[in-house]
């Protein structure tokens, strides 16, 4: 029976490969030598060329990387890798629950670590290359430790939490696993920006100015109550500019990027704030949490039928039935199902953009969003004309001519 279920793995790992590789070759047939038409007064001639010769180096790369990934798990799971660091484990412990935080540390440090020579260089050659990149090799070091730091810490306990109500509840220990994980969810919708965003960036507050007074006044007259915007140093790792929004009630927060405030005029940045004011007005930070926390009790009662099984353990190596051997395999078995749920965020969150465009453009200015997404597409050397199958499955944001057109609609009524 174990057997069968390895070769299921073994089936999803290459159909999700295959899909992946099937999407981007769609993707990578749109690009074209020749500007096209409805390109004409976005880029020019040179920024163009520059875009696909970005778009296609990071369409080999990603050939690369992916292949790399599944010939390293395909091996892994021939040598039985996870049932020799189960037992290597058992060797430091006899507890279920350090047994498993010592398993997944040394799997997924181990994985990050031979993912380092790809992110060397996809951030020093690649985005190097096309003048993107600003991180400097103390910072690339220091963001590894600090992620692997605090991965430990909040996995840590998380996982530690989780297994403990297995051990102690059983099959049952989905329900109280569920709580846990959505208070930390909702925390860290509530603070990430305040906790954990200083761990890696600066935040200050925007300085006093014709900026911050437009904006005071444009958040007065959309009755949105904020107490600061808060400027990020995202030049730090990248010329690419950015804003988001975060929080709920009073803990809300806008943070805009350095980089973003360069490249943009003053009610260009308005009108990108308007569009993160109008995520909140419409409660799509909201509704968003609501969702993921759904899925994730949905997700974890699945698992509750299947973790305890030892044919889980057995599909690894492993003679050794265990909590995160299970995890693993379910991980693996789950995939089509997260696949398909993550198709359903994707559509979600393409349609919450188009209503915080509408109410950009209905509060605001349309022709200041358009001309600021523009500028931001264009700097970044986005891929203006993907293909559309590879957009319905990859996208969390309609693509700059879809909002384009979309803006003008609402502008023309």
């Amino acid at each position: 029976m174990h057997q069968t279920v390895l070769y299921i793995i073994i089936g999803l790992l290459v159909f999700d490969y295959l899909f992946e590789q099937f999407l981007d070759y769609l993707n990578s047939t749109k690009r074209s030598p020749v500007l096209p038409k409805e390109l004409v007064g976005i880029y020019d001639e040179d920024k163009y060329k520059k875009s696909q010769d970005y778009d296609r180096i990071n369409y080999h790369f990603s050939i690369f990387t992916s292949s790399f990934n599944l010939i390293l798990i395909l091996v892994f799971l021939y040598y039985s890798g996870f049932a020799i660091v189960d037992e290597f484990t058992r060797l430091n412990s006899s507890n279920s629950i350090i047994i498993a935080l010592i398993f997944f540390a040394i799997i997924l440090i181990a994985s990050d670590i031979i993912q380092i020579p790809f992110s060397l260089y996809e951030t020093f050659w690649i985005e190097e290359k096309f003048g993107f990149n600003k991180t400097t090799i103390k910072t690339f070091v220091l963001d590894k430790i600090k992620g692997w730091f605090i991965g430990a810490i909040i996995g840590g306990i998380i996982l530690s939490i989780i297994i403990w109500f297995y051990i102690k509840i059983g099959s049952n220990f989905w329900i109280y696993a569920w709580g846990i994980i959505s208070l930390f969810m909702v925390f860290m919708t509530m603070f990430y920006t305040s906790l954990i965003v200083p761990l890696f960036n600066k935040l200050k507050t925007l300085e006093e100015g014709d900026l911050k007074n437009e904006i005071i006044s444009f958040c007065t007259k959309a009755e949105f109550k904020l107490e600061n915007v808060f400027v990020m140093d995202g030049s730090k790792r990248s010329t690419k500019g950015n804003a988001y929004f975060s929080g709920l009630g009073k803990r809300k927060k806008i943070v805009l990027f350095d980089t973003l405030i360069e490249k943009l005029s003053k009610e260009e940045i308005i009108a990108v704030l308007a569009h993160e004011i109008g995520h909140y007005k419409k409660k799509h930070t909201l509704t968003t949490i609501l969702i993921s926390i759904i899925q994730t009790g949905l997700t974890l009662y699945i698992l509750s039928f299947f973790v305890g099984n030892p044919i889980l353990s057995k599909v690894l190596g492993s003679d050794n039935p265990s909590f995160h051997l299970g995890l693993i395999t379910f991980g693996f078995l789950y995939s089509p199902i997260s696949m398909i749920l993550g198709l359903f965020m994707n559509i979600i969150s393409r349609k919450n953009e188009y209503a915080a465009d509408q109410y950009a453009t209905e509060n605001y200015n349309g022709q200041y969003l358009q001309n600021a997404l523009k500028k931001l597409s264009v700097d970044s050397l986005s891929n203006l004309t993907p293909h559309p199958l590879y957009v319905f499955f990859n996208y969390s944001h309609p693509t700059l001519l879809q909002r384009t057109k979309f803006i003008e609609k609402i502008i023309a009524k």
